[in-house]
Order: structure tokens, then sequence, then C-alpha cells
């Protein structure tokens, strides 16, 4: 007689056209799986996508820009109709999922954010479904806002009539952040980010390169503003910025290669980058190439491998570099980049505009080329991910695995009881 398997749901953004949530999603797909057989995995895509690669429309770009004029209250209100009239169609299907499963993950990705009530009115759905029913629950490895609107805070807090067995953030920013909102708890452990564990299902085939090429990740001004956790200058924050720092690369021996993590409105803002006189001349000579948008983790894992050296605002772009050992630079905008670039051990490759102007880059660039990846950090690291990723199991499934100690030196806190205090 067969063993019915133990069923895990994991709600993330796993579908979305930015791919790095792609990779995070693939990532605790893979680990959860790691056991010798009997669990079933299936994510969920808290805005009801069901695959990589749906038709894109030049629409969103134009949304976004609307809503980034909206102001604040008006906003809030668009975003909210929009979401709640998805949710009602969703929750039916959500609820089902739920019901059949042994536990819940949410997790990884930045989840706990008050992005114009987006995902604290998902979350706190999937919450509602979790308690419904009665299913354990692990928050895994999320990032998490600084600040809340009353009514984030209210969906979030939804959390306190659960069953939870595990509570992880990705940084010491996330770690502050959520004790700052739950101050009597649960009291998060800290887990790398499971995007660094792709080096355990990608093909890590690097393409042969003519020269040394760098690959800039090209990110919508209006998406960085609008998302943005800092307030001073970001490096990069137009068309014009992107151009002076190609022609510099160009100028000091670099290849350039234009390339985007899979939104759309980033590919669209690629190709007016190139729509100028000396990027038409670099792309006419060879030295400058505009890649096309991935539709997939595996195109753009391949964009990353054609490359020596990444530069990127996107989170999972440094990431999946750092994970595949490949030279990196990041670039300041959100908190969420510095934490990792923290957490790492890189701070000097993380490039703040009030200390780093763009004319510096190529020489940071040459020197991270040059120090490459230190083998120490990147194991500790490694081993910190595949710890965290296994101590999920653990908390999901009693028995399932042993209890593994997360090294201090890189988790930076000890973890905390997953309770609520008076």
């Amino acid at each position: 007689m067969s063993r019915t398997p133990f069923k895990i749901v994991v709600f993330n953004v796993k579908y979305s056209e930015n791919l790095g949530d792609g990779i995070l999603a693939l990532c605790i797909e893979h680990g959860l799986s790691q056991t010798g057989g009997g669990i079933e995995v299936e994510t969920v895509d808290l805005a009801g996508r069901r695959g990589f690669g749906g038709a894109s429309s030049s629409k969103r770009r134009h949304l976004l820009k609307l809503l980034q004029r909206l102001p604040k209250p008006a906003r809030r209100l668009a975003v909210g109709f929009v979401v709640r009239r998805a949710l009602r169609r969703q929750r039916g299907e959500w609820e089902r999922k739920i019901a059949a499963a042994d536990a819940v993950v949410i997790g990884g990705g930045n989840l706990f954010q008050d992005d114009d009530l987006n995902f604290p009115l998902k979350i706190g759905t999937v919450l509602d479904c979790v308690r419904r029913f009665d299913r354990p629950l692990a928050i895994y490895a999320v990032g998490v806002s600084s600040d809340w609107s009353e009514p984030a805070r209210r969906l979030f807090a939804r959390i306190g009539g659960v069953r939870l067995l595990h509570v992880s953030v990705r940084d010491r920013f996330a770690y502050d952040s959520w004790r700052r909102h739950f101050p009597a708890g649960p009291v998060p452990d800290i887990t790398p980010d499971p995007g660094l564990l792709i080096r355990q299902i990608a093909d890590t085939t690097r393409v042969p390169s003519a020269g040394k090429t760098v690959a800039i990740c090209v990110t919508e001004p209006v998406v960085l503003t609008r998302h943005a956790s800092q307030t001073g200058p970001i490096p990069l924050g137009d068309a014009a910025g992107y151009r002076k720092l190609v022609n510099a690369l160009v100028e000091d021996g670099f290849r350039v290669m234009l390339f985007c993590n899979g939104a759309t409105e980033d590919h669209i803002f690629a190709r007016t980058i190139v729509n100028e006189g000396s990027m038409v001349r670099h792309l006419t000579s060879g030295v400058l190439h505009l890649a096309d948008r991935p539709a997939d983790v595996g195109q753009l894992l391949r964009l990353l491998n054609a490359a020596d050296a990444i530069v990127s605002h996107r989170l999972h772009a440094c990431i999946a570099a750092y994970s595949l050992r490949i030279a990196h630079l990041g670039l300041s905008w959100d908190k969420k980049v510095e934490g990792f670039f923290r957490s790492v051990g890189r701070e000097a490759y993380f490039v703040d505009e009030e200390h780093v102007p763009v004319s510096e880059i190529p020489a940071l660039l040459k020197a991270a080329l040059a120090q490459g990846i230190d083998q120490e950090r990147y194991n500790l690291t490694m081993d910190c991910a595949e710890t965290g990723m296994r101590r999920l199991r653990s908390a999901l499934r009693p028995g399932l695995t042993s209890e593994y100690p997360m090294p201090d030196d890189v988790r930076g806190i000890a973890a905390g009881p997953v309770e609520f205090h008076d």
C-alpha cells in the first residue's frame, strides 16, 4: 500500500515577470523536496498567474507611471479595488488547496511590505484561509519593510490567529522591521535568501567570453522610485545614467550587455537607452548588446552565465550571481539590496551614488573581478542557506529531519521561540 505524500502548499509570486521571484520559488520547491521522497510541493502565485512566459504588455509600464502620479490615498484605493476583486475570484481555489494540504508556507521574497495594500490584502487572505482550516504555517526567509499603514498592520496581524511553526526573515533589516511591527513576537530567525540555492538546480555552464563582458540589469526608474526605501539619489536612475556607464565601460575596454530580469517595462526602458547616437554606434561595432527579454528562469540564468560581471538594482540578479560565483555590483535603492551585500560581506561592492559616482564603477568592477568571491565566506553563506532550508523542513514535519544549528557569525541572531508573549 503506497504512502500518502505529505502535501505542502507554498504562497509567493513565483510567476512574476520579474524572474528573480521565480528563482527563489524554484529553490524553495527544490529544497522542500530534498527528503528522500514522501513530500509533494505545490506553489500558488499570489497574483493568480499560472506559469512563466505569459503574454507581456506595455500597458503595465503606463499603469505604473499613472499610479506613481496619483496621491497616496487615491493610489491605495485604486490598487485595493483591483486586488480585492481578484481575491474574490481566487479565494475559493486557495481554500481548496489549503484544505487538502498538510502544511502551508508563505515565502520567500519581499512579501511583508505595504505596497498600497497589495501584499497585505493577499497575505491577509492566505492567513484567513489557513486559520479557517487550522493548517500549520511557516513564514520563510521573507523581506519586511519598515513602514506599514494601519490597514496593513491589521491585515498582517492576522498572523496571531494561526498555528505558526516557523518564522524567518532574510536579513538584519527585515529582522529589525519585524520586531518593530510585532514587539510581542513571534521572534524570527534570520535565514539567507532561498535564491542562494539556485546553484543546486541551475545549469552552471559558463559561456566563454570574447572579452571582459559586463552585464547591466536594466530597471525602469518608475519601479525604483515607487518601491524605494531610501530618500537619496538612485544610481542609474535615468537613461542618461545608463548611457554614461556604458560609454565609460566601453572606453575602459569592456564589452557590455544590457538585459532585464524579465519585466516588460524594464525591457521597454532598455530599448529607449540604446535608441541614441553613441549607443547605436556601440551596437553596430559589437561592443554593446541588448539581450532579448527572458521569459523564464532558465533564460535569465543563461544571460547571467554569459557575463563576467553583473551590475544590478535587482536583488535576485545579485543573489544568483553570488550563488553562481560571478562578480557583481549592487546598486542602491532599497534596503533589501544593501542587506544582502552586508550579509555576505560584500559592502565594498554596494554602490551608493552619494559615495560612488558612476564614473568610478568601471574601477570597482575591475576590483570585483580581481578579488572574485571570497571562498571561506561563500562556503559559510551557502551552508547557512542550506541549514535554513533543513530547519524549515524540520519545523513543518517533525521527525522528517533533525534540528540543525545555524552558524551564528552568518545568522547573527539566535533563533527565538515561535510564540507570542504577553
